[in-house]
């Protein structure tokens, strides 16, 4: 699938760091270093702009590596660029350790996975059809 793509970072364009890789690294896109204090957010850009086709989206998620070893993850993972938008990908960072983390130009900061989606229709109804699960949510299943 191709998708277009407008770069006005200094970095490379992203792409798989191996052939089974679902996700590509979004690098930051910076003019000075940036400082997170614990418990701090901001918005990154990314300098990227993408047009994806229409029946695709591409979703920003964390990367493991960060959220598991520094504390940082995106914020409203994921997030959604859907097809039609054509500005700058940004992504929401939040430090959720206890130490201040530094962002500096092309860090990889967040992963994009493109997946497929369909449109859905609504019909008003009085009920819906009954389930083995019914009503049952958070938790209801257990956890062993």
């Amino acid at each position: 699938m191709l998708v277009k793509v407008v770069n006005n970072s200094t970095n490379p364009l992203p792409k798989y760091e191996s052939k089974s890789s679902a996700g590509i690294d979004l690098r930051a896109c910076l003019e000075t270093d940036l400082v997170l204090d614990p418990l701090d957010r901001i918005l990154v850009k990314t300098g990227l702009r993408i047009q994806l086709p229409i029946g695709i989206e591409a979703q920003v998620r964390p990367r493991s590596g960060l959220a598991i070893k520094k504390g940082i993850t995106v914020l409203n993972s994921p997030g959604t660029i859907d097809s039609d938008y054509r500005g700058e990908i940004g992504v929401i960072i939040i430090n959720l350790s206890n130490e201040k983390f530094e962002i500096k130009n092309g860090d990889r900061i967040a992963q994009l996975v493109f997946a497929k989606y369909e449109s859905m229709e609504f019909e008003i109804t009085e009920s819906l059809d009954k389930s083995n699960r019914g009503e049952a949510g958070f938790g209801s299943t257990g956890i062993k």
